[in-house]
C-alpha cells in the first residue's frame, strides 16, 4: 500500500514539474500567436513621456518569461506576464505583476482588423476597475488605438 502511495505521490509530483514547465512555453506562445509582441503607442513618432505617452513593450525574455515593459520617458518599469489566454472574441486577457506597484493587475486587450491594439479592460487583483468596455472609468472616454512601433 505504501510503495502504491508513494508511485502516486511521485507521479503527481512529475505530472505537475512537466506542466508547469508546459505552461511558461503556453504563455509565451499565445502572447506571439495572438500578435502582442512588439512595441506599441499611441504615437509612435512621439518620444515617450508623461504628457505625449508611454511605450509599451511585450518580449519573450530568453528564459522563457514574458515580460511587459512601460516607457514614461523619465519613468520605465519591467513586469512579468503571469498568466495569458484568449476568449471566444479574440480577446487577449493578461495578467501582469507589477512589482513597483506591489500588485497584479488583469486586463484585456483586442487587436483590430488593421493591426491597432485597444484596451478593453484593466483592473486591480480586487476588482477595481479602470478601464471597463473600452472607456476610462474616471472620464468615460473611449481608450486610444495604439499603434506597433517596430
Amino acid at each position: 500500500m505504501m510503495r502504491c502511495l508513494s508511485r502516486w505521490t511521485a507521479a503527481a509530483l512529475l505530472c505537475a514539474a512537466l506542466t508547469s514547465g508546459a505552461g511558461a512555453e503556453t504563455l509565451a506562445t499565445t502572447v506571439e500567436q495572438w500578435g502582442l509582441l512588439g512595441s506599441w503607442s499611441v504615437d509612435c513618432a512621439l518620444p515617450p513621456g508623461r504628457d505625449r505617452g508611454a511605450v509599451l513593450t511585450y518580449e519573450i525574455r530568453p528564459d522563457g518569461r514574458v515580460m511587459y515593459r512601460r516607457n514614461f520617458g523619465e519613468a520605465k518599469d519591467d513586469s512579468e506576464v503571469v498568466a495569458a489566454s484568449i476568449n471566444a472574441e479574440g480577446l487577449l486577457n493578461l495578467m501582469v505583476f507589477f512589482p513597483s506597484l506591489h500588485q497584479t493587475r488583469e486586463f484585456g486587450l483586442l487587436l483590430s482588423k488593421d493591426g491597432d491594439l485597444r484596451a478593453i479592460y484593466n483592473r486591480s487583483e480586487r476588482g477595481d476597475y479602470t478601464i471597463r468596455d473600452g472607456k476610462y472609468v474616471k472620464t468615460g472616454a473611449p481608450t486610444p488605438a495604439q499603434h506597433r512601433c517596430d
